[in-house]
């Protein structure tokens, strides 16, 4: 499923076996023909959007809460691992485990934004001046409360239109999405 910021939820057909990449494929253009699944603001909307993962007990609040465009890198050696002509933007999530499993997953990996031209960015672990990111592994108890930011590295002419995060490292089906446009 999808989530937007009117709590929609669109259920997604399932055939035989999973085909997560063409699904993938097929949310990122939906996320431009549906406008009623955006939602929030550029700077971050403050909206909790629950999601579900593929294990039984797998529940979390995610909230966008901060969007920082463009971040700049935290050191050298960050900003020697930025192409060129490319910019960095951190966008900070909230994640608080509402399931009765423990939640173990990247963030990074559970991330993506889109940007207006239909292009999917994968989230990054690199550090910027915007405030602490995530660690590569997050393990959160039920009841667990989690901050801390995702960078994604995209084109410096990109206009930014929404960000995704799923969990499973982004292969769950309940996906929970954010407008920036």
């Amino acid at each position: 499923m999808i989530r937007g910021s009117e709590g929609a939820a669109t259920p997604r057909g399932r055939g035989r076996g999973h085909a997560p990449l063409r699904l993938r494929a097929a949310l990122a253009s939906l996320a431009f023909t549906v406008p009623v699944l955006l939602g929030a603001g550029p700077g971050g909307s403050g909206e909790t959007i629950p999601l579900a993962g593929q294990e039984p007990g797998e529940r979390l609040d995610v909230t966008l809460t901060q969007v920082v465009d463009p971040a700049s890198p935290a050191g050298p050696a960050e900003a020697a691992a930025t192409k060129v002509d490319d910019r960095l933007v951190a966008v900070r999530f909230r994640l608080e485990n509402t399931g009765t499993a423990v939640y173990q997953d990247s963030p990074a990996a559970s991330a993506h934004l889109l940007d207006t031209a239909g292009q999917r960015f994968a989230g990054l672990n690199t550090a910027t001046t915007a405030g602490a990111s995530f660690p590569d592994t997050v393990t959160l108890d039920p009841g667990g409360t989690a901050e801390g930011f995702v960078t994604f590295e995209l084109p410096r002419d990109a206009g930014l239109a929404a960000v995704q995060f799923a969990l499973n490292g982004g292969l769950a089906d309940d996906v929970g999405q954010w407008s920036l446009s």
